[in-house]
């Protein structure tokens, strides 16, 4: 077994700073993405011969692209634990990597759930999306009857402790091997080459905490749900109920007990896949999307704009707006329109949506603005160039109960959110009503990035006079502050802009700060907005 025959070159794909392992196999017309649960380990599947078998006749019709997610196998190790987004993310750098513009998507129990998010996410590059062994939610709840206690998932927490390195949870994942001895050896040495016990462990804790119920109306791409009747690990009652609220949804029961897609009778599986995904299937919709909206609003705009004046508040409006629009682009965000004293914009995940509301919040603090923020996932229409439907509308009431200085958000992207690190506390009493009515309310109570300065100026860094920068650093500190780039700065100062940089640089560097807000705060207690570029 230690000699293993790969069909394919392992080549890596860059998502961020992260590098994911991948292969391709096969030359068919139809590009397939096949996402495995938990962990895994791209290189050793081809070492056990029903998984290589299982893999080669889904490369027959298409031409399969294979991942190992990132913190697995031979992709890179991470600090800190994947969340279902940066897996998305993944899943899209893979793609490009690979020349791929649009795919079907393949996802196995957890990989199920990723794959879902992915679809409503970017329908425009999902041909077709396939699950087997998925579930909507991994906790029991009342609603969700079929999911594991808490007392059970700990049971499975404990095996993986007491356990790793041999065959943990094999019994009930695939209870059919009990007795095939090779299968079980390397079943111990794909989990090994899969994760650390500590990883493995930790994305089992965090895949306990996936919650996709919300977003399942949402999927608009063609859909195909497989799940054997008797699997031990995931009740087919969770199956059914994907099956019922993702709209078009063939839905297929097999018979079987086991959870592994590729032991007992995988033929079944295969031919019900193959025929799906080799049909005609229809491009979706581009206009209808899975998108996390984002709401900022300046508190008490319009008096404060009567109280200092037009030239002012255009002054620091103007410094809020390019604050706003410089985290937009850090986060990717996409502004959709802008409003008085705020923005409405568009991510294609949650976790960077709330990164940016908290960064804009924080950062206008530093301009002696109070900002609030409101946020929802949902699925969104774009009718001529404009954003509706009714995730707009639940935004707009989240934003409504949000109140100065904070970031509140719908259960919906809490939920979506599991594992980033990002800490909540409810806030049920402000009652949605509308469209929203009934829905739970969270605000961010600590930072979901590391504590900044910016969140207020220290006393001793406004009381640096301006007589601590030269006249052209002067002149550049208050250009910066009225929001210009750097371009902007150089063209009004006839300069060059890798001068204006060396300049931004060094008023940072006198004042101690670390971004333009904080010089935009200054400016304004030193009351320079109002000086003359001479």
């Amino acid at each position: 077994m230690d000699t293993v025959v790969v069909p394919s070159e392992t080549r890596y794909a860059k998502s961020g700073d992260v590098h994911i392992a991948y292969q391709v196999v096969g030359h068919g017309p139809l590009d397939l993405v096949f996402v495995m649960g938990w962990v895994s380990s791209i290189d050793w599947f081809w070492a056990e011969p029903r998984v290589a078998r299982f893999l080669r006749r889904l490369a027959s019709f298409s031409r399969l692209i294979l991942f190992d997610k990132r913190g697995t196998g031979l992709s890179d190790r991470v600090a800190e634990l994947p969340t279902l987004e940066q897996r998305m993310d993944d899943v899209r750098a893979v793609m490009d990597a690979a020349n791929c513009g649009r795919a079907a998507l393949f996802g196995i129990s957890e990989g199920a759930a990723m794959c879902a998010v992915f679809a409503a996410t970017y329908p425009e590059r999902t041909a077709a999306l396939a699950i087997y062994g998925g579930y909507a939610k991994r906790l029991w709840d009342p609603e969700y009857p079929w999911a594991p206690t808490p007392a059970e998932r700990q049971q499975f927490f404990d095996a993986i402790e007491q356990g790793w390195g041999g065959v943990v949870d094999l019994d009930t994942l695939a209870p059919s091997t009990i007795g095939d001895e090779q299968f079980r050896r390397w079943w111990a040495a794909y989990l090994r080459r899969s994760a650390s016990p500590g990883a493995a462990l930790a994305l089992a804790r965090m895949n306990t905490e996936i919650d996709l119920r919300a977003i399942l109306p949402t999927i608009r791409v063609p859909t195909l749900i497989l799940h054997r009747a008797g699997d031990l690990d995931i009740d087919v009652g969770g199956a059914r109920y994907l099956a019922e609220r993702i709209s078009g949804a063939k839905y297929v029961e097999l018979p079987g007990g086991d959870h592994l897609v590729f032991v007992g009778d995988q033929e079944a599986i295969l031919w019900e896949v193959e025929v799906f995904l080799t049909g005609a299937l229809p491009v979706p919709e581009a206009d209808r999307v899975l998108a996390t909206l984002v709401i900022t609003g300046i508190v008490g705009a319009a008096a404060t704009a009567v109280r200092l004046g037009d030239q002012a508040w255009g002054e620091i409006v103007a410094a809020h707006d390019a604050m706003v629009r410089e985290h937009l682009a850090r986060f990717r965000g996409r502004e959709v329109k802008t409003t008085i004293g705020g923005f409405l914009a568009t991510f294609d995940g949650p976790a960077r949506a709330i990164r940016c509301a908290y960064a804009i919040v924080e950062d206008a603090r530093a301009l002696g603005l109070a900002v609030r923020a409101g946020l929802h996932a949902g699925e969104c229409e774009n009718v001529g160039g404009e954003l509706g439907g009714v995730a707009l509308q639940i935004a707009e009431r989240v934003f409504d109960r949000a109140r100065p200085g904070e970031v509140v958000v719908s259960s919906t992207v809490k939920d979506l959110v599991a594992g980033s690190g990002i800490a909540f506390e409810d806030v049920e009493a402000r009652l949605l009503t509308g469209p929203a009515s009934g829905w739970r309310l969270h605000r961010v109570v600590h930072g979901p990035r590391p504590a900044r300065a910016v969140a207020a100026l220290a006393e001793g860094e406004a009381a640096r006079p301006p007589a601590a920068l030269s006249r052209r650093e002067r002149e550049v500190a208050i250009l910066v502050a009225r929001g210009l780039s750097n371009r902007q700065v150089a063209a009004e100062l006839s300069i060059s802009p890798a001068t204006v940089e060396r300049h931004v640089a060094n008023v940072l560097g006198k004042l101690g700060f670390h971004s333009r807000a904080q010089v935009a705060a200054w400016a304004v207690a030193h009351d320079l907005l109002r000086a003359e570029i001479g």
